[in-house]
């Protein structure tokens, strides 16, 4: 049904703008770029930018797709559900069709529908909640992990490793902190941690004296967060100014050297979720060398996986002989891809089939070590 009603469209727009408009997809193929350029978390979206437009020009470069040249259009959603919505209906305008983004959970999920309706294919390289991809949808798909994988992955390690006596969980209020917030708890619980607190704080707050004293009185020896690094930055330092040493502990929200910069020393041994660090593999050194030389840090947890998002479409289009998208969705479900995340394979749903998290130990200079 959804395909019919997109084809409608499709021959409703040839008739509006006519055959003009179709030649010139023959010599160009636009992929939006779509996250935020403004806002909080805006060096998360420099990270998908760099990690797409890496493959965009180096394809090009080998001869683009199917005599076609990518071109990348970057579009800014600040990371706000509503601007999403509004960035999504100015690519349906634009006649895009395909789109790497969105990069918050909050803002992909609204998105995603006008994709799924309008005909646009869309690969998130960043947007871990399970419920993007649990709709059903055709032309939905993902080059991270989920949520449901990287909780399970940090509750394990608090119970297996860390063994803290009384955990606080704490998270955003938003789709993709308390989503993974809530997979943290349900993991520690399933393992016999306590979690004495599981409580929400507002994105922009910047003053946790209340929390910190909150958490004080209950005890806690260890702390979950579920979010963004500019909260739980202010939440390190202010916990070491108020006296609270605990162990800390995030997803790949937090991951960023920013967090250093607001935290200081109180950052160091801080857990985190990532992806693997795909820079450090010996295979993609030369592809490293490529980001290093423009100045840019390749190792940033979603460079990589916007970088394979690219690559599959290009490769799926390629496979598909088309721009036709249900046929290029059918290609990626259909095909697995050599990318410098390894060998994807995506199932029904547009998850990928195979991912894995890692828990590092993050140090106030900004590196990590992967934690043991």
């Amino acid at each position: 049904m959804k395909t019919n009603q997109r084809l409608s469209k499709i021959f409703l727009a040839m008739a509006l703008t006519g055959a003009a408009s179709y030649s010139l997809a023959a010599d160009t193929i636009r992929i939006g770029l779509a996250g935020p350029v403004t806002g909080p978390v805006a060096q998360y979206g420099d990270m998908q930018f760099i990690g797409a437009e890496m493959a965009i020009e180096q394809i090009n470069k080998a001869g683009g797709v199917n005599g076609a040249q990518l071109q990348g259009v970057r579009y800014d959603d600040a990371c706000d559900p509503k601007q999403a919505v509004a960035v999504a209906n100015k690519i349906v305008n634009d006649n895009v069709k395909f789109v790497v983004g969105h990069l918050c959970s909050s803002s992909t999920q609204p998105a995603s529908d006008i994709y799924e309706d309008e005909g646009i294919l869309m690969i998130t390289a960043a947007s871990t909640s399970p419920d993007i991809t649990s709709r059903g949808y055709e032309l939905i798909f993902r080059t991270i992990g989920l949520d449901s994988l990287q909780g399970p992955t940090a509750g394990n390690f608090i119970a297996d490793h860390v063994k803290p006596k009384n955990v606080a969980v704490i998270h955003d209020k938003q789709q993709y902190g308390e989503g993974i917030a809530t997979a943290v708890k349900q993991t520690l619980e399933s393992k016999n941690i306590k979690v004495g607190l599981f409580e929400g704080i507002n994105a922009g707050d910047k003053d946790f004296s209340s929390l910190i004293a909150k958490l004080k009185r209950e005890g806690v020896d260890f702390v979950y967060y579920g979010g963004y690094h500019p909260e739980l930055g202010l939440l390190l330092r202010q916990s070491k100014e108020k006296g609270l040493n605990v162990r800390f502990m995030g997803p790949e929200g937090v991951g960023n050297s920013e967090i250093s910069a607001i935290a200081g020393p109180a950052s160091e041994g801080m857990y985190v979720t990532l992806p693997k660090s795909f820079d450090q593999d010996p295979r993609n050194k030369e592809l490293v060398d490529a980001f290093k030389a423009k100045k840019q840090d390749p190792s940033g947890p979603f460079v990589f996986p916007a970088y394979a998002a690219v690559q599959v479409i290009a490769e799926g289009i390629e496979k598909a002989g088309s721009t036709d998208t249900d046929k290029v969705a059918e290609a990626l479900r259909s095909n697995t891809f050599d990318t410098p995340t390894g060998n994807l394979a995506f199932d029904e749903k547009g998850d990928l089939k195979d991912f894995n998290f890692v828990v590092y130990e993050w140090h106030q200079d900004g590196t990590k070590t992967e934690a043991k």
